[in-house]
C-alpha cells in the first residue's frame, strides 16, 4: 500500500526523551501536515500528543531536514499506546474507504 504518511517518517527513530520534561519523541516526519495528523490520531485515541518544530519547518523548510524533522511527543506512560496508533496509522486502519456514507452536511 502506497502511504504518503509513511513516506515522511523518518526510519528507525529512536525514542528519545526531551531534556527536563516527561515528554519523548515518538515519531519525527517531513512533512508537517503529516505530525499533525499522526497527533490528531494519538488525542483521539485519548493519548496526550504535541507536535513540535512546526513552524521552523514552515518557516524554512530547507532547514527540515537538518532540523531531523517535525517532533511528535508523548508523556513516558504512553509510548506503548503511541506507537501502536501509529503503527495502525501507518497501515491504513484509519483510512475511510472511497464509498463510505459520511453523512450528509447539516
Amino acid at each position: 500500500m502506497d502511504n504518503s504518511l509513511t513516506e515522511g517518517l523518518l526510519a528507525s527513530l529512536e525514542i528519545t526523551q526531551v531534556p527536563g520534561r516527561d515528554l519523548f519523541v515518538i515519531a519525527k516526519y517531513l512533512v508537517p501536515t503529516n505530525a499533525y495528523l499522526a497527533q490528531g490520531c494519538l488525542v483521539a485515541a485519548g493519548i496526550p500528543a504535541v507536535v513540535a518544530d512546526a513552524n521552523h519547518a514552515q518557516a524554512d523548510q530547507l532547514i527540515l531536514p537538518a532540523m531531523g524533522g517535525v517532533r511528535v511527543l508523548v508523556p513516558e506512560a504512553h509510548i506503548a499506546q503511541s506507537r501502536a496508533v501509529l503503527e495502525a496509522l501507518a497501515r491504513g486502519e484509519f483510512e475511510i474507504d472511497e464509498d463510505a456514507d459520511v453523512g450528509t452536511p447539516e
